[in-house]
């Protein structure tokens, strides 16, 4: 997939943190089958980098993503592993314009409008609001009041089925999806179900904003 082509498709992005390279393709082409084309290794996984590659190799059309990146240094390892999203839990200006340098979407960790408008001078129109499950759906209508509204804001951390509704509703832009749809120990079947379950909601909810 192309890096400025960051669509409907990928409004879902599947967090598959803990994910062994053994299981990483079998896992990609479940959610891919289920209609989710941007999938994140958060670097805090088992060698994330061989995943992240190994991902990448397998589809031209899906966006494979680094995340809990907190340095320039992975910035360029997930890069040259084919990664073309780089997900952090902060706002660090260096790795939003070392990923913006080298072509690939960023979305930065913030919660605050400063940290917001920090991001957008760096050089990034997408944001992670993380935990979303701290703030909730009202804190980012307020956000939202403020920010440019090209920006896209991406809710991460505590989302499950039942709330994607009111966070579309409050304008994300798009999800970060975890726990409620991976975790290493869940079976393949489960992974199927809650993806597209989770792909369902998410169509019921844009037909009805």
């Amino acid at each position: 997939m192309p890096p400025d082509n960051f669509t409907h498709q990928t409004s879902l992005i599947a967090i598959l943190r803990g994910v062994l390279p053994s299981r990483v393709l079998e896992i990609g082409d479940v959610l891919y089958d289920a209609g989710i084309r941007a999938i994140e290794v958060p670097l805090n996984s088992p060698d994330p980098f061989a995943s992240i590659a190994a991902l990448a190799a397998q589809r031209s059309d899906w966006l494979i993503g680094a995340g809990t990146v907190l340095n320039t240094e992975d910035v360029g390892r997930a890069h040259d592993a084919g990664a073309r999203l780089i997900l952090a839990p902060n706002c660090n200006v260096e790795v939003i314009r070392r990923s913006a340098a080298r072509g690939m979407h960023v979305l930065p960790g913030i919660a605050t409008a400063t940290e917001a408008f920090t991001a957008l001078d760096a050089g990034t129109r997408m944001l992670k609001l993380f935990p979303a499950v701290t703030y909730g759906p009202r804190h980012l209508e307020a956000l939202g009041a403020v920010l440019p509204r090209d920006v896209r804001v991406f809710p991460v951390g505590g989302i499950g089925a039942q709330d994607i509704p009111r966070w579309l509703a409050a304008g994300a832009g798009g999800f970060g999806l975890g726990s409620e749809l991976f975790r290493p120990d869940y079976p393949l079947a489960d992974i199927a179900r809650r993806a597209a379950e989770l792909v369902q909601v998410l169509k019921n909810a844009q037909t009805k904003t």
